[in-house]
């Protein structure tokens, strides 16, 4: 008995000081580095027209991925779980890509695509920029945050079956009656859980991008860009350690949140 335990201490001394040096020293020194000089420089950093620009369209960049990933999210995993078709091995792949795929490749596989000399350039030269704008940041921040709802609403929708939405037919419900009443309502967990990992991933998405990012200020600096212009460009170390700080509270919120989902859905 006395062996288990003395094991058990080991083991989660070494697991916590291996947590502690690889998250906690770093996270503490940025928290020191942004804190040290005081609140006051500290909101001043953080409130430069270019940090709340970066701010305003981090969020913009949030709000328009969540929709579409939950939309196709759900009528992935819904082709997946309740199909059976030729190919769905390939689909199942197609969303694990982005978990494979470097953010890197993702962003210069889109200049490819809508660039200027890309497949649909002349979208480009018609007045219709994608690159270096707004929607392509977006669809590169869809594309990475591609497989978090299906692959989280996808196991629910295994685990509540198929009797329900098969009794709900046979008393004459329609398809969308069925889906808005019936499925929704049991995916709910899951599929907020999703959304909340999404938000996480897309606040603090930095490779896809930088790629098809002009990095102007105030025009397309998302807050991750803003930690890299401070850091790199400005040589504004405070700013950047400021920056990072915002952007770590932000992080710290999704997963507050994600923690009280996971406990409402297990005790469900």
């Amino acid at each position: 008995m006395r062996t288990g335990i003395a094991t058990r201490v080991t083991l989660r001394s070494v697991a916590l000081g291996y947590l502690l040096a690889l998250v906690g020293v770093p996270i503490g020194l940025i928290l020191w580095r942004a804190l040290s000089p005081g609140l006051g420089a500290f909101i001043d950093s953080v409130s430069t027209p270019a940090a709340q620009s970066a701010i305003n369209l981090s969020l913009l960049i949030v709000a328009m991925t969540v929709p579409v990933n939950v939309v196709f999210g759900i009528m992935t995993a819904l082709t997946l779980v309740r199909g059976r078709f030729r190919g769905r091995g390939l689909l199942q792949a197609v969303v694990d890509l982005p978990f494979a795929v470097s953010p890197i490749v993702v962003g210069v596989a889109l200049i490819m695509l809508w660039g200027a000399a890309g497949w649909f350039g002349a979208l480009d030269h018609a007045g219709f920029r994608v690159i270096f704008g707004l929607p392509g940041m977006v669809v590169a921040t869809i594309f990475v945050t591609l497989p978090f709802v299906v692959r989280e609403v996808e196991p629910v929708l295994h685990e509540i079956g198929t009797e329900q939405e098969q009794a709900a037919a046979t008393l004459g419900a329609s398809g969308w009656q069925t889906f808005w009443r019936i499925t929704l309502p049991a995916i709910r967990w899951g599929l907020t859980y999703g959304v909340v990992l999404t938000v996480a991933r897309a606040l603090g998405e930095f490779g896809a991008v930088i790629m098809v990012s002009s990095g102007f200020p105030g025009v397309s600096q998302t807050l991750t860009l803003l930690v890299h212009a401070r850091y790199i460009d400005d040589h504004n170390t405070y700013g950047a350690y400021a920056a990072a700080t915002l952007l770590m509270g932000l992080a710290l919120v999704v997963l507050l949140l994600m923690t009280v989902l996971d406990r409402k859905r297990s005790n469900r």
